[in-house]
Formats: structure tokens, sequence, C-alpha cells
């Protein structure tokens, strides 16, 4: 059997707005391209998924990727798992995880790889930082301007 490394890796953002309303966007994957710069197609319901609901993603970094994912855990509105396997680098599993604040909503977004064929580079975790930088702060805009409106 091969060697695999796990990797883990989570990034957070206070969004004022309340945790159903994090909640319901995130977890509806047909937002997922307005806020994750390489998806670019998502095949599902238009609404949050619950446990158990499958849908596909297809996703573009250096070529594009057919992800077909499952939901694993919907507790609305303070966690939601998914997973999906790629490939390249083996099982995806994120968790969205959302906890009040005085401020609004603390949405922590943590993706797993929990067997990568190897490690990833000082240059892949930087690019998955800064992706995911844009992605939270992409959230953040989105759902705080649909809460205001």
């Amino acid at each position: 059997m091969t060697a695999t490394v796990a990797f883990e890796r989570s990034h957070h953002i206070t969004i004022d707005a309340p945790p159903q309303a994090v909640f319901d966007y995130v977890t509806n994957p047909q937002s997922w391209p307005e806020w994750i710069a390489v998806s670019h197609h998502v095949n599902s319901a238009n609404r949050p998924l619950g446990k158990g609901e499958t849908f596909s993603e297809k996703w573009f970094s250096r070529e594009e990727i057919q992800l077909d994912w499952v939901v694993l855990e919907a507790d609305w509105p303070t966690r939601w798992v998914a997973q999906t396997g790629a490939g390249f680098i083996g099982p995806i599993v994120v968790q969205y995880d959302f906890e009040v604040t005085p401020q609004g909503t603390r949405y922590t977004r943590t993706v797993r790889n929990p067997a990568r064929p190897k490690a990833p580079t000082e240059a892949m975790i930087a690019r998955i930082d800064a992706e995911a930088a844009i992605a939270l702060a992409n959230i953040k805009t989105n759902v705080e301007r649909k809460v205001s409106a």
C-alpha cells in the first residue's frame, strides 16, 4: 500500500449576518461559482442541501475536473460537511462551521485531504490561503448584501 499524507487547512471570517443566512448561502452549491474561483458549474438543486444529497461540480484549476459530492452532515445552522474524491489528491472533505458572535457569524471553512499522495508544497499552501481569503471575502460581500437588501 502506498503511503499517504493527511492535510487540513481552516480559514474563517466574521460576517455581519445571522448564521442562518450564511448557512443557507454557502450550503447551496449553486452559489459556489459566485465565491470559489475554480468552481465553474454546479449541478444541484438551487437550495441548501441536506444530509445524503448529492451534487456534481465542474472545477477548473489547471484542467477541468468533475467532482461528485455527497453531503455527510447538515446540522442547520451550525455545521455542514460534504465529501468528494479527486484522483490527484484523494478524498476531499469540506466542513463549514457557523458560530454566533457579537459582530455576526464567525464562518469557518475547513478543507481536509485525509489521504493525499504527497504533502502540498509551501507554494501550494500559499495559493490555498490566497484563494481562501478571496472566497471568504466574496461570501462576506454577497451575504451581507443579501441581508441588507
